[in-house]
């Protein structure tokens, strides 16, 4: 299901002709090597595609609404190979809407000390251009990311690679429609927020259903396509009976089948790519979606809980981000459940009561069957596992009434001491970054919510970017983070983003 366009990266070298054709040749020729070399390199996810050399403010505004018109072009890379007179960028760069990567690089990476001479001081000004070109895109405040860095460094094109999936999930970001059966649980705080804002700054539409629209789709999958699936989940995970008979065992994991198939099958007919529950609006379900959504989310769904469309349309979101990433972790929901507050081993349990995606799982997945104090409905089946360890990033983007936030924190996920096993969920045990008491303090001051969009795959500076593009505010929770610091950071953006 997690399908996206095959995008692309237009490559814009700047310059002009107050040196001749054969300066200009030359910049044609170092774009081309560079464009090639950057696409052999494995280090970027999607293709660079070589533009013409822009020399005039009728080829930059040409090229740049041009790249706003093609639906495969994701963002656009920038680079003054000589002095690229600014003002010639103004009428562009003022119409283009797409993500924006101003690289400051050089074809050559060491001087040439013996044979240098003013020619090629005049002919490779990227010190001198880029500063020009910089100085523009700053005044018009336009947000872009700046890479640093001789083009072939593997450092430098890893930063590209990974602004390369930023920009992937701003333009992904429009086309993320957010299904909700049953509305917010009641009095709680966190899941609500501004639906219309929302679609302006992110694109996001939230609709809502009645959960039996949903459950004609479940209770018209043939049996036959119920058993199929269920036999796949028999051979594909362990089974935990805990002395219930088998064959009524079986019967409940069929009701999460017919689900999964159901669920999916309305989400693909009508357009939707991430989904919305509560336990509290069941409807004609015989049981919580539990197994069924945590497969749908294995498969690029997104998902929040308890009516959350926020947490729903991010995962969603930081699922295509991470997509193709070879030998990924996993991205998921999760939920702050309860701490371990001894000392040298503190961290925070994370759970949900069913929903954990299983792209995060380390070691066995079982699937077991067991009461749910919660949605007087049968008991759920559902997976169960523990999460990998190393390190992550747990964001919440709240809705503080005036702004969107979007807090980020680094996390480092841990075993647990000891097995447990009464705990029928798929769990992860993580200590945020710089530690327990600091790292919970910081997102309690700036308003995180106890539903984060999880993942092992993407950094923090990726969501940073991310927000930055959005326009929205981001604060980060880090190994750098000291609570003085951190209420200065949130009082001066109180004011920033009035």
């Amino acid at each position: 299901m997690l399908e996206t366009k095959n995008y692309k990266f237009w490559f814009c070298t700047g310059s002009q002709d107050l040196y001749g054709d054969e300066c200009l040749r030359k910049v044609a020729d170092h774009s081309a090597k560079m464009v090639e070399g950057l696409n052999a390199s494995g280090k970027l996810p999607y293709e660079v595609v070589l533009k013409p050399t822009l020399i005039s403010q009728a080829s930059i505004r040409k090229t740049l609404n041009d790249a706003n018109a093609d639906d495969d072009c994701a963002g656009v890379i920038t680079w003054m190979h000589t002095f690229s007179p600014a003002k010639m960028w103004i009428l562009g760069l003022k119409e283009y809407r797409k993500p924006l990567l101003h690289l400051h690089t050089q074809f050559n990476e060491e001087l040439p000390y013996d044979t240098i001479d003013m020619d090629f001081m005049n002919e490779n000004q990227s010190a001198h251009g880029d500063r020009e070109y910089g100085h523009i895109v700053s005044r018009m405040g336009i947000e872009r990311k700046i890479v640093v860095g001789h083009w072939e460094d593997p450092a430098v094109q890893e930063k590209i690679g990974s602004w390369m999936r930023t920009a992937i999930g701003v333009i992904e970001s429009s086309h993320i429609r957010v299904c909700r059966f049953g509305d917010n649980m009641n009095n709680v705080a966190v899941t609500e927020g501004d639906k219309v804002e929302a679609q302006i700054k992110f694109g996001w539409e939230i609709d809502h259903y009645n959960i039996n629209d949903v459950v004609e789709y479940v209770n018209a999958v043939p049996q036959g396509d119920i058993s199929a699936l269920t036999d796949e989940y028999y051979s594909k995970y362990g089974i935990i009976l805990d002395g219930r008979d088998p064959a009524e065992f079986r019967k409940h994991v069929e009701v999460q089948a017919a689900q999964e198939i159901g669920i999916e099958k309305f989400l693909v007919e009508n357009n939707y790519q991430a989904v919305v529950t509560h336990f509290g609006m069941l409807g004609g379900m015989k049981q919580l979606p539990g197994l069924a959504i945590q497969r749908l989310m294995e498969k690029g769904y997104g998902f929040g809980a308890e009516g959350d469309w926020k947490v729903a349309a991010m995962v969603r979101l930081m699922k295509i981000m991470t997509q193709g990433i070879e030998g990924a972790k996993g991205t998921s929901m999760m939920e702050d459940y309860t701490y371990n507050l001894v000392p040298g081993k503190q961290g925070i349990l994370q759970a949900h009561m069913l929903e954990v995606c299983p792209s995060v799982a380390e070691g066995p997945v079982n699937i077991r069957v067991c009461p749910l104090s919660m949605g007087n409905r049968e008991d759920p089946a559902r997976l169960i596992f523990t999460a990998k360890t190393g390190p992550a990033v747990a964001t919440s983007l709240i809705d503080l009434g005036n702004r969107f936030r979007l807090i980020i924190n680094a996390v480092e996920c841990k075993k647990v001491e000891k097995p447990m096993p009464n705990l029928p969920v798929g769990t992860a045990f993580w200590e945020p970054k710089p530690n327990l008491a600091v790292g919970a303090e910081a997102w309690i001051l700036a308003g995180g919510a106890h539903h984060t969009a999880f993942s092992y795959d993407l950094t923090v500076d990726q969501m940073v970017d991310w927000a930055a593009c959005m326009g929205i505010e981001a604060v980060v929770i880090d190994e750098n983070t000291n609570i003085r610091d951190f209420k200065n950071e949130l009082r001066w953006n109180s004011i920033a983003y009035k």
